[in-house]
């Protein structure tokens, strides 16, 4: 019956595997290109007035979660490598998921 007593512990090795899993490698310039135009129509610098910034739409709140206070107080004040740079960090952890409805239109998705 020793072996049960190592059950419980299975969770904590799986989720320390995944915590050391490498972050997958950056994006090309024409993958966030194509996500810009969808989510922005290409404006790197858009602010429409519904709570999302920027060339690829960043929410203020993950901005500041994820650094983006290092380039800019908000997406659509940073340059356009500082928020690629800030949405590779977004992609890391959240994955395209971050981008789901443009993400499925331009193939980073499975519809």
């Amino acid at each position: 019956m020793r072996p049960l007593l190592l059950l419980p512990l299975l969770p904590l090795a799986v989720l320390g595997a995944l915590a050391f899993a490498p972050a997958p490698p950056p994006a090309s310039d024409e993958t966030w290109e194509r996500l810009a135009d969808c989510e922005s129509g290409g404006d790197w610098h858009a602010d429409t007035g519904n709570g999302y910034f920027g060339g690829l739409q960043i929410w203020p709140p993950t901005w500041y979660e994820v650094g983006g206070l290092r380039f800019a107080d908000r997406p659509d004040r940073a340059t356009r490598r500082q928020q690629i740079t800030v949405a590779e960090e977004i992609r890391r952890q959240q994955g395209w998921e971050a981008w789901a409805y443009c993400a499925r239109l331009t193939g980073l998705l499975e519809p």
